[in-house]
């Protein structure tokens, strides 16, 4: 699954694992000195996010693991790593592997659709706020502050005129 959505401007693919990091394994592997279990180190197809690598760190992820019949592996993430502990690679290629990217973008669609969710109600809230800002500046300029008596305006518009006059120039020589 490799949906993108945008994120403040920035076009985040959603989060998935690419590979075993093979210098990471054990060097006794395959060996009459293998471990039972062992950790594995993958890769993610990109640094996951806070909210992401809560997600796959969470209580939920390890109900997962335990349901898919996993309850002894562990996980931890370390940079663009996805660290799974007490399993071996014959564990991951029958099934775990699936489990694991199907936990990884399950979490992430769900970290992107509550940031689009909360987008969405930002961009509400600013169109709701620019109307009401509109209104509210429509209701101000529709308020004159005239007289009621007709006259009085009239002589207010005498006053400005001969103001007017007196700034030409023509008095006081």
């Amino acid at each position: 699954m490799n949906t993108q959505t945008r994120t403040s401007g920035v076009v985040t693919a959603t989060l998935g694992l690419r590979s075993v990091l093979v210098g990471s394994l054990p060097a006794t592997l395959m060996t009459d000195h293998s471990p039972s279990r062992y950790s594995v180190e993958t890769v993610f197809t990109r640094r996951p996010e806070y909210d992401e690598v809560k997600g796959v760190l969470g209580t939920r992820t390890l109900e997962v693991l335990a349901d898919a019949g996993y309850p002894e592996v562990r996980l931890a993430v370390a940079d663009r790593r996805l660290i799974i502990s007490n399993t071996t690679l014959e564990e991951l290629r029958d099934g775990l592997a699936h489990v694991l990217a199907d936990r990884v973008a399950e979490v992430s669609s769900g970290v992107q659709n509550v940031r689009a969710a909360v987008a969405a109600r930002w961009r509400t809230a600013a169109v709701i706020e620019e109307s009401r800002v509109t209104a509210v500046t429509a209701l101000a300029e529709s308020v004159t502050f005239l007289p009621s008596d007709p006259d009085v305006v009239e002589l207010e518009d005498d006053f400005v005129q001969l103001e007017n006059w007196a700034d030409e120039g023509g008095h006081g020589r």
